[in-house]
């Protein structure tokens, strides 16, 4: 329940304050949210299903008619409805302020990384254990001719071995609450282990084995960025930062992670994503591999990990954002965080 007192709102059963402008605030972070959400949706349908896109829908582009029309329009409507419920859910929990919704934004960062990690332990554990088999010719007989022959193209093993890993790594995130990268780190180093110890030990070295590191550690690498944002755990050059106050400190975190931060993650997105030729969506709609021989097939989830990254961050900085205005404006509540830094 909320009152008006002198221009803001008061929460009554807290006392904060929720001073003016709050609700702009909070609507400019879900609505960039919203925004990247339906960037890769509508990208999805344009280049996996046909769909004409929105700007099918320009002047300058050849009428549409019928079905064409439709699906455009459904199109332009995701974008629209992702700035509607951004608004309707701001202006349906007025009491909340910049904390709170920091931290839900982080929880939504948390659940796609949760679903990542799970999905790229899957893939990867499933993948080279069918490199192995393949290399060492154990797949016809385990599995006839017809089925070894498929599980050797990427297109199939893609919709048919890998995309049922994510469904069931959809689930496991949804019931586990814990960040699984920490296991991570430490299944890049058993790999590697493994690495040496078959080469110098058993003289045994298959291309799948560097593929499996590479793919666990740039999952690493990429999905573990949004979380250490969180932590203030970036490596940070303190020349000036290191003497501002928490209010200073707050201003230039907002305004940098605006200005930088938000931008790197928009240009990731477009230039990655923009046409089927950019170099996410060239890799992901051809299944690329790599050309090692019969290594993994996982190199166009490696060049998905940036769409991960840039959504995850974009997620992360705006909630980012959030609390660094609070702290600008000196709001209670903040989060005590150690921050890694260098000079």
């Amino acid at each position: 329940m909320s009152t008006a007192t002198d221009g803001a709102f008061t929460d009554a059963m807290d006392g904060d304050v929720y001073r003016p402008g709050t609700a702009t605030i909070r609507m400019l972070g879900w609505i960039s949210i919203a925004m990247s959400f339906a960037y890769v949706v509508n990208n999805y349908l344009c280049f996996w299903q046909g769909w004409p896109g929105v700007f099918a829908l320009f002047p300058s582009a050849p009428p549409l008619e019928g079905t064409d029309l439709t699906l455009a329009l459904i199109q332009v409507g995701i974008y629209g409805i992702g700035i509607l419920l951004a608004i309707i859910g701001v202006r349906r929990s007025m009491a909340r302020n910049l904390r709170t919704d920091a931290m839900a934004m982080a929880g939504i960062t948390n659940f796609i990384i949760r679903f990542a990690f799970w999905s790229v332990l899957l893939i990867g554990l499933i993948d080279a254990a069918i490199s192995f088999l393949r290399v060492e010719d154990f797949l016809v007989p385990l599995f006839g001719e017809n089925l070894a022959t498929e599980l050797g193209r990427s297109r199939f093993r893609g919709p048919y071995v890998h995309a049922p890993m994510l469904l069931i790594a959809l689930v496991i995130a949804a019931r586990s609450k814990s960040l699984g990268f920490h296991w991570l780190a430490l299944l890049v180093v058993i790999a590697e282990l493994a690495i040496v110890l078959s080469r110098f030990v058993f003289s045994y070295e298959q291309a799948f084995q560097g593929d499996l590191v590479r793919f666990w550690y740039g999952a690493l690498f990429l999905f573990a960025s949004a979380y250490t944002l969180f932590e203030d755990g970036h490596v940070r050059v303190d020349v000036l930062y290191a003497g501002f106050s928490e209010k200073t400190k707050g201003l230039f975190n907002a305004i940098g992670a605006t200005i930088l931060g938000l931008t790197l993650c928009w240009t990731i997105l477009i230039f990655g994503m923009w046409s089927q030729s950019s170099i996410i969506n060239s890799a992901l709609l051809a299944y690329e591999v790599s050309q090692s021989g019969f290594g993994m097939y996982v190199k166009y989830w490696m060049a998905g990990f940036l769409a991960v990254f840039a959504v995850t961050m974009n997620i992360q900085f705006a909630s980012f954002i959030l609390e660094n205005i609070a702290n600008y404006r000196e709001e209670p509540g903040a989060r005590e965080i150690v921050p890694s830094s260098a000079s």
